[in-house]
C-alpha cells in the first residue's frame, strides 16, 4: 500500500443520509477511506441498506484501496440506539433490556442480530456498551443512564451480558467494538453535545474497568476511547488524547492489541474548539488507531494533516505503519483482504 492508502485506513467517515454521493465517492477515491459508516437511523430494511453497502465495497478499488475491503460499520445497540431497522431486522431491545435475559439467550439472539446485520452488508456494529452506571444514576447519566444503554448497575452484569453479546456477533462475523474506555458511567453530560466532561472518580484500578478488561481477553477487535477527562487517571488530556489512558493502561495494563477507535470526533462538542487535523495527530501520537468522524469535511483535513505529518516525521509514519498494520490485521480476520483471511 501506498502512504496515503495507509493512512486512509485510519479514518472512519459518516454516510450522509445513509448513501454513497458523489462526496463519499470522492472521499474513498482520494483519501482512500477504509471504513465508512451509517449515520442516521433508516427504515430500509436488509436490502436497501445491502444496495448502499455493495456500492461502497464496489468502490475498493486498486487504486483507491489496494483493493482492501472496507468496514460498512453501524450503531446497532438496540433501543434508542438502533439504527437499522425495516423488513428483516429485528426491534433489539435496549442494553438494560437485553440485561434481563439469560446470558445464553442473549449471545444467540445478538447472533440472529448480527446475521442481520451480514444480510445488509454491515460487517462492524459499534457496540457493546461496556460503561457501568452505578445504581440509582441513571437519571442523571446522560450518556448512557437515561438512553438505557448500559446492560447493568455493576461491573459482573455488565461484563456478563456485553460478552455474550460480543459472543453472538462474532459468530455471526460482525466485528465489534467494546466502549467508552474507561467508562463514561460515572460522567453528567454527553460528549456528544457537551464540552468539559469529567470523570472524577474512575482509576487506573478501578473495578469499573473489569468489563473492558473482560472484553480484551474476549479478543474483541476494537475498544472506542471516550471524549471526556478522568481526572484521577490523567486530568490533563481527553482521554483520547492521553498516553496514559491509551498506551499505559488499555495497551500495557490490559493488555489490549487490537484497533484503539475514537469516539466521534468529526462532530463532537467536546473537541469543537481543537483542529481537525489536531484531533487526528494527537490521537494517534497518544496511541490511537482509527479516527472516526461523522462528516467528510473534518475528516478530509484529517487526511491531509495525518499524510502532511508523516511525509515530514519519520517517527511518526511509523505510528501510522503501525496504526494500519492493526486495522489490517482486524480485515484479514473480518476476510476483507483481497489475499483472503
Amino acid at each position: 500500500m501506498s502512504r496515503e492508502q495507509r493512512v486512509g485506513q485510519l479514518l472512519a467517515v459518516g454516510l450522509a443520509d445513509n448513501r454513497v454521493g458523489p462526496a463519499q465517492r470522492l472521499a474513498i477515491r482520494s483519501d482512500h477511506l477504509g471504513t465508512v459508516w451509517f449515520v442516521h437511523k433508516s427504515t430500509a430494511g436488509t436490502a436497501g441498506i445491502r444496495a448502499v453497502s455493495d456500492s461502497v465495497q464496489a468502490l475498493a478499488t486498486s487504486k483507491a484501496t489496494a483493493g482492501v475491503r472496507l468496514f460498512v460499520a453501524a450503531n446497532q445497540e438496540g433501543g434508542l440506539i438502533q439504527s437499522m431497522t425495516g423488513t428483516g431486522f429485528s426491534t433489539i431491545p435496549s442494553a438494560l433490556g437485553q440485561s434481563t435475559l439469560s446470558t445464553a439467550t442473549l449471545r444467540r439472539d445478538a447472533e440472529r442480530w448480527g446475521r442481520q446485520l451480514r444480510a445488509a452488508g454491515i460487517n462492524f456494529d459499534y457496540a457493546p456498551v461496556m460503561d457501568v452506571v452505578p445504581p440509582g444514576t441513571d437519571d442523571s447519566n446522560q450518556p448512557i443512564g437515561v438512553l438505557k444503554r448500559g446492560y447493568g448497575h455493576d461491573p459482573a452484569t455488565v461484563t456478563a451480558h456485553g460478552v455474550a453479546f460480543l459472543r453472538g456477533m462474532a459468530a455471526a462475523g460482525v466485528a465489534t467494538s467494546a466502549k467508552h474506555f474507561p467508562g463514561l458511567g460515572r460522567v453528567v453530560g454527553n460528549t456528544d453535545f457537551t464540552a468539559g466532561v469529567v470523570d472524577r472518580v474512575t482509576t487506573r484500578d478501578d473495578p469499573y474497568l473489569q468489563t473492558f478488561a473482560a472484553s480484551v481477553q474476549e479478543g474483541v477487535p476494537f475498544v472506542m476511547v471516550a471524549l471526556a477527562t478522568y481526572t484521577k487517571i490523567d486530568p490533563d488530556h481527553l482521554a483520547v488524547f492521553s498516553p496514559i489512558v491509551i498506551r499505559q493502561l488499555l495497551r500495557e495494563q490490559l493488555g489490549f492489541g487490537g484497533v484503539v477507535i475514537s469516539d466521534d470526533m468529526g462532530a463532537a462538542k467536546a473537541v469543537a474548539t481543537i483542529a481537525p487535523g489536531r484531533r487526528a495527530i494527537d490521537f494517534l501520537l497518544a496511541g490511537g488507531d482509527m479516527v472516526i468522524s461523522k462528516t467528510i469535511g473534518p475528516a478530509d483535513a484529517m487526511y491531509r494533516a495525518i499524510l502532511a505529518r508523516a511525509n515530514a516525521d519519520k517517527t511518526f509514519a511509523r505510528f501510522v505503519d503501525s496504526s494500519t498494520l492493526r486495522v489490517l490485521r482486524a480485515k484479514q480476520a473480518a476476510g476483507l483482504l483481497p489475499c483472503g483471511s
